[in-house]
């Protein structure tokens, strides 16, 4: 074999390890949950509906593949992505399925359109609509994702405490939700329990991860107006 060939050979098995690494659903979840943000592995597992067992096996195959990293933190180890290029590649992965592949686009828009909430806000238009005070816009994520980071202006009132506290919300103002991305299914939910209660409400069809990417500003920390 020539020096080229076992080069070349040599090449594509590393940027293989790449695509072995995904080659399970569970894992390109786990990485779509730590762009929220870092988290152990028992959270990790609980979110994903997999064991702590299965899930750490997963999360081996992605610390191999240099994906993620891991670091100690009293008695737990938290996970979080490598670095903002991994998050950079999930969002093209997921773009690339959705181009490619009719079956996500319609597999996905079938179960918006179920819950009549097909109609996400654009990202552009909603920035404008936020700076000129005429949307409230809603972060129905779990409290710490929205710490860790949150589009500007962004409310945060976590899914399972929505309906305990929707008189802090104004039924004069639109209000617009968003979570973890478009396969995230609490701000949908978070339209229907609204919309019932009478409030005018749509969601954002992107993520924190998918702003980022879109160099739009995010924010980390409390609540900013």
């Amino acid at each position: 074999m020539s020096p080229q060939r076992r080069f070349k050979d040599s090449a594509y098995e590393q940027l293989a390890r790449i695509g072995k690494s995904l080659a399970a659903p569970k894992r390109v979840e786990l990485l779509d949950l730590l762009a929220q943000g870092p988290r152990t592995v028992e959270a990790l597992a609980e979110l994903s509906a997999l064991s702590v067992a299965n899930t750490s096996q997963h999360l081996k195959v992605l610390r191999e593949a240099s994906l993620v990293s891991r670091e100690k933190q009293g008695l737990y180890g938290v996970y979080r992505l490598a670095d903002a290029q991994v998050s950079r590649f999930v969002g093209t992965l997921r773009r690339l399925a959705h181009a490619r592949l009719p079956e996500l686009a319609e597999v996905t828009h079938a179960y918006f359109e179920t819950r009549d909430t097909i109609d996400p806000v654009d990202g552009p238009e909603l920035l404008r609509r936020v700076r000129r005070g005429e949307v409230t816009v809603l972060d129905v994520r779990p409290h710490d994702e929205y710490l860790h980071e949150h589009i500007p202006g962004a409310r945060s009132i976590p899914l399972d405490e929505l309906r305990a506290r929707l008189g802090e919300l104004s039924e004069c103002q639109e209000i617009v939700a968003y979570c973890r991305g478009p396969y995230c299914v609490m701000a949908a939910d978070a339209v229907t329990l609204l919309r019932k209660r009478g409030f005018v409400a749509h969601r954002i069809d992107e993520g924190v991860s998918d702003w980022r990417a879109r160099g739009w500003r995010v924010t980390q920390g409390a609540e900013s107006a």
